[in-house]
């Protein structure tokens, strides 16, 4: 089977990252006879994150780099023998060596659906010991990816449509696979861009970001610039000494705020005359190093003025500490007056970036209507979901040899459905989602117009539904090792997301006390549970 020959062939899963009883049920199987046997497994979570109503499928872009790639090495083979009976029989490990995934068949949501509890977000077939083996890349593939979008679309809804959302959080995440993963996925839930450099170079994320305080304090004052020297920005003027420019700027700013000239910190100021020499186009300046008031936000008007003479605009400002809401406020006022005073219209507008700890409530408050923020950045919100740090996926057989199986616990919770199946989505007339609708796949699929006799999860008596669409789920993307569609671009997964989340209702997306999202069972299927688990037909 061919490995897919791009860059981000360099993040897939290694066959070997997974669980010791992946290898020893392996052998198992081998013993037994079994390891060619046909089974289908499906990978799905039982309740939604965060107590929320939904969730967001993600990571299939992984899953799929990972069978494609899928393929153990003789050393993972030494390392197997030195874990398992040192009698096991060398055939065994012969078997290993030669396991590929071209026997394998994906089905799957599409990357950005909306998800609900028992219904697969996979189903895998293939050689039961294969499968088998399978399951924990998948599930470490899926589950956080899936939780980490899924939590970037709240913040989102929070946020509202117009806020420009950064992701910050690599230096906050659990590792280097996990900072991709969430720079990754946070996009794909809705955030606008990331500061993680590897998410844009691998995945295309768009990357963002600017200075931090310690380039700010770095510098005393005392520096003198190698080139002070800075062309406008048509190139057609000759070139103006932007150090001397910013200093008169600032005896004028000083004076209209009513500041000592000397109160704005020199070295400060160095720092953003060297920025902006740097980056005369993407000017931003970072305000609360030592005051916002008394020294950041002069040392900006001062460095922008200057800019501006020479036809340049800075692209914004930033916060990161104090009353974020009340600071962008009276910023932007000032803003107003200064631009009025200094007749530059286009300072009104500046954008005001914040970022420090943004956690859900204090998101809600930036969003409020009346806010002056545009830009927010969060970081360890998103990328360690700190109200749910794990969205509980599993990986279960439903059949072997064509034959339905079906976990019996004493957890009813934890009991699963049997058999291969086929998922669908009901719709109303007018668009909205009704119901997702679980049934086998041998069944007949519904058919718009046509009354169904279907089972809530839990119900007691039956429900009857007549849907205007039905939408199949389950997507064929592997088919016994061959690739049956490309794949979703990572930002045509992100429209996906959004347009599926526009078509929830306002009830089901709201975050605290949702309305939960109905998922039923075919009258068939829920014979089938009834009849293994000891019931008999009610």
């Amino acid at each position: 089977m061919a490995a897919e020959q791009d860059s981000e062939g360099l993040c897939a899963a290694r066959p070997m990252l997974t669980d010791l009883y992946q290898a020893t049920m392996a052998l198992g199987y081998w013993r037994a006879g079994r390891a060619r046997d046909p089974a289908e497994f499906e990978l799905f979570f039982r309740r939604c994150p965060f107590d929320g109503a939904f969730a967001l499928a993600a990571g299939l872009r992984d899953c799929m780099r990972f069978l494609r790639t899928f393929r153990l090495q003789d050393e993972d083979l030494k390392f197997l023998a030195s874990v398992l009976p040192a009698d096991t029989d060398p055939e065994f490990f012969q078997h290993l060596r030669a396991l590929d995934c071209s026997a394998v068949t994906l089905r799957a949501l599409p990357e950005g659906s909306l998800a609900f509890p028992g219904v697969p977000l996979l189903q895998v077939s293939g050689p039961l010991l294969l499968v088998q083996l399978l399951e924990t890349p998948l599930l470490c593939l899926v589950s956080y990816a899936s939780l980490v979008a899924t939590n970037a679309a709240r913040l989102r809804l929070i946020a509202g449509p117009e806020k420009r959302l950064m992701e910050l959080g690599l230096r906050r995440a659990q590792g280097p696979d996990g900072g991709l993963t969430a720079s990754t996925y946070s996009y794909l839930g809705g955030f606008d861009s990331s500061s993680n450099v590897l998410a844009g170079q691998l995945r295309g994320v768009p990357v963002a970001g600017t200075l931090a305080h310690s380039f700010i304090t770095s510098f005393s004052g005392n520096e003198i610039p190698t080139d002070p020297m800075l062309a406008t920005a048509t190139g057609e003027s000759p070139k103006v000494d932007l150090p001397t420019t910013v200093k008169l700027w600032l005896e004028r700013v000083c004076a209209y705020l009513g500041l000592a000239v000397q109160e704005p910190h020199p070295g400060e100021r160095a720092a953003f005359v060297a920025y902006a020499l740097a980056f005369p186009r993407a000017f931003q300046g970072l305000l609360d190093s030592y005051s916002v008031k008394r020294s950041g936000l002069p040392n900006f008007l001062a460095v922008a003025l200057a800019l501006g003479e020479l036809g340049y605009r800075p692209v914004g400002v930033r916060l990161d500490s104090g009353d974020l809401l009340q600071q962008a406020q009276e910023i932007r006022a000032i803003f107003r007056t200064v631009a009025a005073q200094f007749q530059v219209p286009w300072l009104e507008s500046v954008p005001i970036a914040v970022s420090n700890n943004i956690d859900e409530e204090e998101l809600a408050r930036l969003a409020q209507k009346g806010s002056e923020v545009n830009i927010i950045g969060i970081g360890t919100s998103v990328v360690t979901c700190p109200q749910q740090p794990s969205l509980g996926c599993v990986y279960k057989l439903v059949s072997v040899g064509g034959q339905p199986r079906m976990k019996l616990t004493e957890d009813p919770d934890k009991q699963t459905l049997p058999g291969s199946k086929a998922a669908f989505r009901l719709l109303a007339s007018d668009g909205s989602l009704l119901l997702d609708l679980l049934q086998l796949a041998e069944e007949a699929p519904p058919q718009a117009g046509q009354e169904l006799r279907v089972w809530l999860q839990g119900a007691q008596e039956p429900s009857t539904v007549r849907p205007a669409q039905v939408e199949p789920l389950l997507r064929l993307w592997l088919q016994q090792g061959q690739l049956c569609e490309p794949l979703p671009s990572l930002t045509e997964s992100r429209a996906f997301a959004q347009w599926s989340l526009s078509r929830l209702s306002p009830a089901h997306k709201q975050l605290k006390s949702p309305v939960l999202y109905q998922v039923a069972l075919s009258e068939k299927l829920r014979d089938l549970v009834h009849r293994l688990s000891g019931r008999g037909t009610p």
